[in-house]
């Protein structure tokens, strides 16, 4: 499907707004999305961040980090003074603006794409970003890809297994090649979603690997806390990213967020700071939890 521009559509009365009282038109774009051509564009930082070099010396790998809350993460992060590695899918305009904004703040950025639900190609990302920038210090399981559908019987299974290899798959994969050699003091930070918590009657596939992440995180957190390793996870309600015109319908789209209490769609700079918490030395006493950034749901974490 070809992306829709911007001037497509125009705001009816179902739109929601952001935080800044933007609208929120209807839009349609294909999968997996582009930054650039969303309306309102995301807001990755937030003009009133202020960086305090809280993870100066390390060197984060963040996967999905080209875009939405993966990008957020990582300038987020370069801005803390970290070096960061970026593994995508093939969004590389998407990732090439990514590392530009890194390399502006004095930072290195290298760009690996590829799928990370293969082994052998996170084998293969792992080894050259620890040869290129050296130590990984934080992992930041972030890629995920979700396919509505109306029920059980209209599932696809390839769908649904190529679901699972993106989304919890390939966590297994890159905690095992990356933590083995972690020190005291590094983490682990993995993104899990609100729909774990509260379901989705049409994400089923995406909504149970969230459900798995999160298991994930509690029990990988409780198996290296001996060893000083931190394992949490951030749990996003309804943000504004590039998956979400690219997956939900343009009247869907247009109302994303406004069922939350605080009735408005989450920006990516106000989930971001969250993984900037879970990465620095101020949760050092932190570990297999879960933070939930979803304005307002509540939720039995």
């Amino acid at each position: 499907m070809a992306k829709e521009s911007k001037a497509a559509k125009q705001p009816t009365k179902k739109t929601a707004k952001n935080e800044n009282g933007k609208p929120q038109p209807p839009q349609r774009q294909s999968p997996p999305g582009d930054q650039d051509a969303m309306l309102p564009e995301p807001e990755t930082i937030s003009p009133n961040y202020k960086p305090a070099g809280k993870l100066a010396g390390k060197t984060a790998l963040i996967t999905g980090g080209d875009s939405g809350i993966g990008r957020s993460v990582a300038v987020h992060f370069a801005k803390e003074g970290a070096d960061i590695a970026i593994i995508y899918l093939n969004e590389h305009d998407d990732a090439e603006k990514t590392k530009k904004i890194i390399t502006k703040e004095g930072r290195n950025c290298l760009l690996i794409d590829g799928d990370i639900g293969d082994y052998q190609f996170c084998e293969k990302a792992v080894r050259m970003v620890q040869k290129e920038m050296g130590h990984i210090h934080i992992l930041v399981n972030n890629a995920a890809e979700q396919h509505p559908h109306e029920g059980i019987e209209d599932l696809d299974l390839n769908i649904m297994e190529k679901t699972f290899r993106t989304n919890i798959f390939a966590m297994f994969y890159l905690a095992k090649l990356i933590v083995p050699s972690m020190r005291k003091g590094d983490c682990v930070i993995n993104t899990t979603s609100v729909t774990a918590y509260r379901a989705n009657p049409n994400l089923l596939d995406y909504s149970s690997t969230k459900g798995a992440i999160t298991a994930f995180t509690r029990s990988l957190g409780k198996n290296l806390a001996e060893k000083g390793i931190r394992v949490n996870g951030v749990a996003p309600g309804p943000i504004w990213t590039p998956l979400i015109p690219s997956t939900f319908g343009p009247d869907d789209v247009a109302s994303f967020g406004k069922d939350t209490p605080m009735k408005r769609v989450g920006q990516p700079s106000e989930v971001a700071p969250a993984f900037v918490y879970l990465a620095s030395s101020d949760s050092t006493y932190v570990t297999g939890q879960v933070i939930h950034v979803n304005g307002g749901d509540i939720v039995n974490a």
